[in-house]
């Protein structure tokens, strides 16, 4: 086993700070002697802001471990918006568990394994070290996925995502394998070598292939809606942002690695993932518009979502405009994090409860928001402002996120997937307004339960303004992404 210098694993201290938060989270639950859990989402922000301060102030070495990971400011950056997004879902987490008497340490605790590896799989340069990533982010999902066990839909959720992941994650193994046949190696960096020979083509399609299941790419989607049906709420808002930001940070880097030099479109590679971004925004789209589920709605549109940043992934791989399609990434998944969770925060707020564990069939209807700018004005203004953004319409940070990729595109001369993204977004804005109509102009059937507790205000009050700022301040974090994309370029 070679040495490695000490900065290799103080490097790590994003990840080692997380696993920390979940082994004390853990250990608090043996000596817990009273019911009252409020403060382990506390300290879940408290970690999840430590390790995000630590990524970002932390001198970056660069390469760690001979080249199998490394810590630069695209690491920094995707770090960052896992543990943003941890935050906010425990903050979404705790008021929605308390109102089922289900909050324990487990949660959190897996929540933080989760973003520990989610944090690590955006440092990774090999594909051995992607894998093991992948299996501690995945593992930590499937479990979170099925945390109120007794419920048959978060049974379903857990088995599907379980069954379809085993699968995902054999396409990355086995792909690896043959990966290593090629080249003689799994480093990222020593992909180039194979190209060309079947080994490297039959390999780098199944790795990509178990990577596009990660970002719920068509037709690799099919656990992603009733996945976010099934899961509790706030577990859909956590994995809608960490696993598709540590993902498409993985997709990137294996892509530019493995496609280095070459146009977007005349490698193998490079055309699948074209094809993939024209499908999911098309099918995405498509599916979402004859929806009442609003939970469903928004677990299409998160496939649609994941084409738009598609068409960035292959739009970098052009030389002319890999820094700007790289910064449209990284401020894409930040203002979609963001969003998204804010979304799925204000869904499981008002969501009608069963008495057991499981949520009754109606629980997410569009008749549940109804009049609800007349029963409570600012939880549907926030839904408001994140449907907005969702859809692209300024001065939200949706809007100014689709229209770096789309810029991106249209310098990488793919105007065509432009075209279409524009295209798409113009029909999801569609079912996204619907919500904002039933919310304003219907009348309410029922008065309805609405949660409402400090923890979820001060969650949705974060999210809002994350929205706006980034939508009204983008181009200063515009800059940090594209100095993050210089790193990696």
């Amino acid at each position: 086993m070679p040495g490695f210098p000490t900065q290799d694993f103080v490097a790590l201290a994003p990840v080692g700070i997380l696993t920390l938060g979940a082994i004390v989270l853990l250990l608090s639950e043996v000596f817990l002697v009273s019911g009252r859990r409020g403060y382990q989402a506390t300290l879940t922000v408290a970690f999840a802001a430590a390790a995000a301060i630590a990524a970002v102030s932390l001198p970056a070495p660069g390469s760690l471990f001979g080249r199998q990971a490394v810590a630069d400011n695209f690491s920094a950056f995707v770090t960052a918006i896992i543990c943003g997004g941890l935050a906010l879902s425990a903050l979404v987490g705790e008021s929605w568990l308390e109102a089922r008497n289900a909050e324990r340490g487990e949660f959190y605790a897996l929540a933080m394994f989760g973003a520990a590896g989610m944090a690590l799989l955006g440092m990774a340069t090999d594909l051995l070290v992607a894998f093991i990533s992948i299996e501690v982010m995945s593992l930590s999902t499937y479990s979170l996925a099925a945390y109120l066990r007794r419920g048959r839909r978060p049974a379903e959720a857990a088995f599907k995502y379980l069954v379809l992941g085993a699968v995902s994650s054999a396409l990355v193994l086995y792909g690896s394998a043959l990966l290593f046949g090629a080249t003689g190696s799994t480093l990222f960096s020593d992909l180039p070598k194979g190209q060309g020979s079947p080994l490297y083509l039959a390999g780098i399609a199944l790795v990509a292939g178990g990577v596009a299941f990660k970002v719920a790419a068509v037709p690799f989607h099919t656990w992603t809606p009733d996945v976010y049906e099934g899961a509790p709420t706030p577990v859909t808002a956590f994995m809608a942002a960490g696993v598709k930001t540590a993902a498409f940070a993985l997709l990137a880097r294996l892509f530019l690695s493995a496609e280095s030099g070459s146009a977007a479109t005349a490698t193998p590679l490079g055309g699948v993932l074209s094809a993939l971004a024209v499908l999911t925004m098309i099918f995405g789209n498509l599916i979402a518009l004859p929806q009442r589920s609003v939970k469903r709605m928004l677990a299409y549109s998160s496939i649609a979502h994941a084409g738009y940043l598609l068409v960035g992934v292959v739009s970098a791989a052009v030389a002319g405009a890999r820094e700007k399609a790289l910064a449209g990434i990284l401020f894409y998944l930040a203002a979609y994090s963001a969003t998204a969770i804010g979304a799925f925060a204000v869904v499981g707020a008002i969501e009608r409860r069963a008495r057991g564990d499981d949520e009754p069939a109606d629980a997410w209807d569009l008749a549940r928001f109804a009049g609800l700018a007349r029963r409570r004005p600012a939880l549907a203004f926030a839904m408001t402002v994140f449907l907005l953004s969702l859809a692209g319409i300024p001065p939200t940070a949706g809007f100014f996120g689709k229209l770096y990729i789309f810029k991106a595109a249209v310098g990488a001369g793919l105007y065509g997937l432009a075209v279409l993204g524009v295209l798409t977004s113009a029909l999801g804005a569609f079912y996204y307004l619907r919500v904002v109509v039933y919310m304003y102009m219907q009348p309410a059937e029922a008065e309805g339960e609405v949660l409402a507790s400090p923890a979820m205000s001060v969650a949705l009050a974060a999210a809002v303004l994350l929205v706006v700022v980034l939508g009204i301040g983008a181009e200063p974090v515009i800059r940090l992404a594209q100095a993050a994309s210089a790193i990696l370029l």
